[in-house]
This record gives structure tokens, sequence and C-alpha cells, in this order.
């Protein structure tokens, strides 16, 4: 045993099978399967606005006067009013299917009331994975994936967690036209989580 240790060429297995280990620990990252996330971020609305109250009437020399003055304006001073928040407005939505992952949930494009464009995840559930990233595509949910990175895609971001509610920010200027699916995209791996219809 001592005399196999001894050879150049034992060390050199060694030390390739150290570095194909810690290659496929960064880019497997088992211990992934066992682990999970939840955000829960509120759905984007408009602010409340409030009126500005009328100035009170100018004040009088007579302290008298001004204190009649000062009741009846109380008195009579309309209260502020405040408008109800308005809703986004919804685009398309879709349930998830499970591709690569069980993955459930709902995936809805929202118009804000600013015209900002939001894609939502409401009750996401879905596995944890290396370099997951959240994709607008051309491509029909479901099925296949390798059809997702051959056509054309929006990349929103990374996937903030694999469970809960949460807003992803469409860029301006982006065209929805021919946008079918939405996709859990594992981009070190080119596999769908999970991806859902685009339907209006």
């Amino acid at each position: 045993m001592r005399a196999l240790f001894r050879k150049k060429v034992t060390w050199a297995v060694l030390a390739v099978l150290a570095v194909a280990g810690a290659f496929a620990l960064w880019a497997f990252q088992p211990w992934k399967l066992f682990t999970s996330s939840t955000i829960d971020e509120a759905l984007p609305v408009a602010q409340t606005q409030t009126e500005p109250q009328a100035p009170p009437p100018a004040a009088t020399t007579s302290a008298t006067t001004s204190e009649t003055t000062s009741a009846t304006s109380s008195a009579s001073a309309p209260p502020s009013t405040s408008t109800a928040p308005a809703a986004p407005k919804e685009l398309a939505s879709g349930k998830f299917v499970s591709q690569e992952h069980t993955t459930s949930g709902t995936a809805a494009v929202l118009e804000l009331p600013d015209g900002q464009r939001i894609l939502r995840f409401t009750g996401l559930s879905s596995s944890d994975g290396p370099d997951l990233h959240v994709w607008l595509s051309d491509a029909t949910a479901g099925g296949d994936w390798f059809k997702y990175d051959d056509g054309r895609h929006v990349k929103l971001g990374e996937l903030k967690a694999t469970h809960g509610n949460q807003n992803y920010a469409i860029p301006a200027g982006t065209s929805l036209d021919g946008l079918r699916s939405v996709v859990i995209w594992c981009d070190r791996f080119n596999v769908a989580f999970g991806s859902a219809p685009l339907q209006l």
C-alpha cells in the first residue's frame, strides 16, 4: 500500500478525482434537493391620492370676527377625500405544469396603472436547483423543454424563491406578441423545471 502511494501516477489520479468531485458539487449542488425558500411579495397597487384641504379664510383685525370666522370655517370646510387604489389589469395568465420537477401555482402578466407591466407568481411551489431563472418564451408550456432556448425568450431575472407569491418586472418596451409561456429555467443544465401558458 505504501508503495502504491509513492507512485506519481497514484497522486495524479487522486488529484483528478478531487477536481472532478469539486466540479460535480459546484455543478449539481445536490444539497438543493433538500432545500427550499419562500417569499410573499404584495401585489403592486397605485398609491392612494389625497386631495389637499382648502386654505382657511384670511384672518380679520377683530378678535371676535376672527373667532367666528374660524369656527364657521371649521364647520363648513369639506373633509379631505381619497381615491381607492387602482387595481392592476390582467393581460394574460395560466397555471403551471410540471416538467423536470413538480411545479404548481399561477403566473399572470399584469399592467399597473402607471403602465408598467409585471409577471406575478401566485402560490408557486417548485424545487430548488442551481442557476434558476424566469423566462417569457414563445414556445408552448409543457412537453419537451429543449424548445425553450431555441426560440425567442425574455429573461426576467433569477427565481426569487421556490415557493410563495412574487413579482418580476417586464422590461419597458418588451413586446408581448408571440410570447406564449412562462418558464422556470435551469440555465446550468438547460432544463425547464416547470412552465405556465399565457392565455388571454
